[in-house]
């Protein structure tokens, strides 16, 4: 893991700061995308076994790296699924919450 770590350090150290930030917006969309298709798996269904969505459409789903919340709730919910969003500041203050449920379905 270190190695990996000091790779991307010296990556990072040679791309401009607006290079950085891009990669990691899109590492963390590509990530999305793949814990939604892992998600679907570990609940051994398999995209026809969904019947809210058809074949195609939760396949695009499962390919896009950014979607709309509603379009999060209504795919997870065909899936048997609830979401909750927490919120947790960056910095601590005195008298607010360490985290916040923003939503949950």
């Amino acid at each position: 893991m270190t190695i990996i770590k000091n790779t991307i350090e010296m990556l990072e150290s040679k791309l401009p700061p607006e290079g950085v930030t891009r990669a990691k917006k899109k590492a963390e969309q590509t990530l999305f995308t793949i814990r939604l298709k892992e998600l679907r798996k570990q609940l051994h269904l398999r995209q026809v076994d969904v019947t809210s969505f058809t074949q195609s459409a939760f396949s695009k789903l499962e390919k896009r790296s950014d979607m709309k919340i509603s379009t999060l709730i209504e795919y997870l919910k065909s899936m048997g699924c609830d979401l909750e969003i927490k919120v947790y500041p960056k910095e601590k203050r005195e008298g607010a919450p360490e985290e916040f449920i923003l939503l949950k379905t």
